[in-house]
């Protein structure tokens, strides 16, 4: 008898990494408001986002909420994208959520969160679909 050798995968792997736990969340902010006259003029812009923020975690939180960084990341037209640190997502969206908005030119204004997760490229994957499938511009599929 002649001794068998192991045999070779078909495959190789070429690199294996594991992120266990990222160091920050992402969130995805829409404006809403409950008067549809001006929605396409109405834009917000970084003080906007900043000052919204700060007032749902200031509400929700006091003086802890304050303290939690938000680093705004993009801002188009009434959407936004958020980073905070991964432990603060869930008091920043618990905060955002509860918070009951500011009343500005007679129209009442607050944030929804639209998605919020520790991936910001499984978010901007929705996105890119949500575009794909709901875009109003364009003809339909044949």
């Amino acid at each position: 008898m002649t001794p068998t050798e192991p045999q070779k995968p078909a495959s190789r792997e070429l690199l294996t990494c594991t992120i266990k736990s990222p160091p920050f969340s992402y969130a995805h902010l829409e404006l809403a408001t409950d008067n549809d006259v001006d929605d396409d003029a109405l834009e917000l812009d970084n003080l906007q986002v900043k000052s919204y923020c700060t007032a749902a975690l200031r509400q929700f939180l006091g003086l802890t909420g304050v303290a939690i960084p938000v680093d705004i990341l993009s801002v188009r037209g009434r959407q936004c994208w958020v980073r905070v640190p991964r432990q603060d997502l869930g008091s920043f969206a618990a905060a955002v959520t509860a918070w009951n908005g500011v009343t500005e030119s007679g129209s009442h204004r607050l944030l929804r969160i639209k998605r919020c997760s520790d991936w910001l490229g499984v978010m901007v994957g929705v996105d890119g679909q949500e575009q794909l499938w709901n875009d109003r511009g364009s003809d339909p599929p044949p």
